[in-house]
């Protein structure tokens, strides 16, 4: 038997953008990799945007996405430890991943050590300098009084909207992401200003859609995971350091 001694970290498969044959080709594609990593994964972090939209009423969940809920529950039947992190298209996740698959849910930053190394993990969005608009934004929609008023519209119409919001994600359109130079980067910036006041080995992150392995420090580095209509990337991490890597079938 496979020693299970690994843990992957992907982000920003934004299930459901586009249209249905294509969210589908790309469903058939996660599942391959997350079936090739089931014989060593020990755990799996799955950080954020996994679905273009995501939003649970209480007897009602988004429909499709059949075979990689599947596959996820059986990573979790065979000892897989999966978290998910909310991002902001799925930032609605409540309980029923939980109660279903076992699959942790994260809200905001995520802190931990293995193998003697330290991790600071977050999807990225509202973090850095700027973007205030969307910071106030990202504060009402996880408000209590925004989720129950969004409960209370009726699901036909609440999937139609969020159809609607899909249609305009930057990701709709499939163009790759530029790299900003490092003053730009506001992921960058963040990590350098948390870096000051704690040591952190790695970095991780989605949100960005652009695959990054930077130095930070002797000691550091920043990963951004990339996304899954571009590039297929995905980090794993043996014990000793993270690679960033990408999916080939």
């Amino acid at each position: 038997m496979s020693i299970r001694d690994k843990i992957y970290f992907a982000s920003d498969f934004h299930l459901g953008v586009a249209d249905y044959e294509l969210s589908r080709e790309r469903e058939n594609r996660i599942v391959l990799w997350l079936d090739s990593i089931k014989a060593d994964a020990a755990e799996l972090y799955l950080m954020g945007d996994v679905f273009d939209f995501w939003f649970e009423y209480k007897h009602v969940v988004p429909k499709g996405y059949i075979r990689f809920l599947g596959k996820l529950a059986e990573l979790a039947d065979l000892g897989v430890s999966i978290t998910m992190f909310k991002g902001n298209h799925d930032m609605w996740m409540f309980g029923y991943l939980t109660d279903e698959i076992g699959v942790k849910i994260v809200s905001d930053e995520l802190t931990m050590t293995r193998g003697g190394k330290t991790f600071y993990m977050h999807h990225g969005d509202g973090l850095g300098p700027g973007d205030r608009k969307y910071k106030m934004l990202k504060k009402i929609f996880r408000s209590r009084f925004c989720q129950v008023l969004f409960s209370l519209v009726h699901p036909v119409i609440g999937f139609g909207i969020a159809r609607s919001w899909s249609h305009n994600s930057r990701l709709a359109s499939m163009k790759k992401e530029d790299f900003l130079g490092e003053q730009q980067e506001w992921l960058i910036v963040h990590s350098k200003e948390v870096l000051a006041k704690q040591h952190y080995n790695y970095f991780i992150y989605g949100h960005r859609h652009l695959p990054m392995d930077r130095k930070l420090s002797d000691t550091s580095r920043y990963i951004n995971l990339g996304e899954w209509i571009n590039y297929f990337s995905y980090a794993v991490f043996d014990g000793n350091e993270v690679t960033l890597c990408y999916f080939k079938p």
